[in-house]
């Protein structure tokens, strides 16, 4: 079951860091990452987040072990959503 709750909070971490990449290079606006911080770089690279974040999410096996992977989940994606909601990404000001 530690292997569900370990993919689950990779899941979790890859999945909220992806999504404002995702999103803010689908609204064609600059946001920085570790290649660049190009529209383009950013929709790749949420896109590759995503994915990632699915295939974990996947071999997790949610059905087996609904509640470790819901933990999981919740503990990978809360620090990486506050992370960004305090805007602390290089390059990045208030």
């Amino acid at each position: 079951m530690w292997q569900a709750v370990l993919l689950a909070f990779l899941a979790g971490v890859l999945g909220a860091n992806a999504s404002p990449h995702f999103a803010k290079g689908v609204t064609a606006e600059r946001f920085p990452t570790v290649f660049g911080s190009s529209p383009v770089v950013n929709v790749l690279a949420g896109w590759a987040g995503l994915a990632l974040a699915g295939l974990c999410l996947l071999g997790a096996h949610p059905v087996r072990h609904p509640g470790g992977v819901l933990l999981g989940l919740v503990v990978g994606a809360l620090p990486m959503a506050l992370f960004h909601a305090t805007g602390r990404t290089v390059g990045v000001r208030d």
